[in-house]
């Protein structure tokens, strides 16, 4: 039984006698994957993504500040002195710009190299919050199995995604040349990172149930708000260098628990 003391947030359900556990909003659903890091099943799942991720935060920081420091210097070299003022407005409009982008390219880099980790610690966390149901034993076949499913995913995903950050991409950089659109930009790419990563994470649980990327497509649109506050959750923290190395596997861990709870029925509607 479950104690009443227990946080519901991240507690299994495996008593058949016990009702289902309550839908969480987005940032509930994240706080939840953070606490499911030090599971006993799932933290040794989060180790080896943890150093890939660590590799590709440090590359990936040199390479944004170099690159951002540069733009700075050419951009105020452009200005005249008088405008020193406007060019401090479009240092926090292209930091806030480079702050999602940097998260959601992290994310999206991250998940594509550690995906065989994550998804079968997928697996090990649906067992987890589905009652009766028990975590098929991990041998070495059914481990590349998984692993090898999750990596074809990942970029079939890709394919998806590409040309619409592409597309996001070039909207956003017409806008920043006109100053009072300017301002559209980072909202603009705020948006789309949080619809997206909500997929990205999302997907786990789908791939898992056997649901298709479109049909995880067609559920999501029905649960927008749902969707766009843990994507944009998850999208906030892998912004924040240091932090961002654990908000991956957590974004990873919560949205199993959005999915198993909340997302997984409405997918099924749309499948039938």
């Amino acid at each position: 039984m479950i104690r009443k003391d227990e946080d519901v947030m991240t507690q299994p359900l495996h008593n058949n006698r016990q009702p289902a556990l309550p839908k969480l909003k987005g940032p509930g659903y994240l706080a939840a994957g953070f606490r499911l890091l030090s599971h006993p099943d799932i933290r040794w799942f989060v180790l080896a993504p943890l150093l890939i991720n660590l590799l590709i935060f440090a590359g990936l920081s040199i390479l944004i500040v170099d690159q951002f420091s540069a733009l700075m210097d050419k951009l105020m070299g452009f200005l005249p002195g008088w405008l020193d003022f406007l060019a401090w407005i479009i240092w926090v409009i292209f930091a806030a710009l480079l702050l999602v982008v940097y998260g959601y390219s992290f994310a999206i880099v991250g998940n594509l190299l550690a995906s065989p980790f994550y998804g079968i610690m997928a697996e090990k966390i649906s067992a987890m919050e589905t009652p009766g149901k028990e975590s098929p034993p991990l041998t070495f076949q059914s481990v590349l199995a998984i692993a090898g499913r999750s990596f074809v995913r990942e970029l079939k995903k890709l394919l998806y995604f590409l040309p619409r950050i592409i597309a996001v991409l070039l909207v956003t950089f017409i806008l920043s040349l006109v100053p009072p659109l300017s301002l559209l930009s980072p909202i603009i790419v705020f948006v789309w990172g949080g619809w997206s990563l909500a997929l990205q994470y999302l997907d786990y649980g789908a791939d898992n149930s056997e649901v298709s990327f479109t049909q995880l497509k067609q559920g999501l649109a029905t649960q927008r708000i749902a969707a766009l506050s843990f994507g944009g959750s998850a999208l906030i923290l892998t912004s924040i260098p240091v932090l961002n190395l654990l908000a991956i596997p957590a974004s990873v861990a919560g949205a199993m628990v959005m999915w198993e709870r909340q997302t997984k029925s409405v997918c099924a509607d749309a499948k039938s």
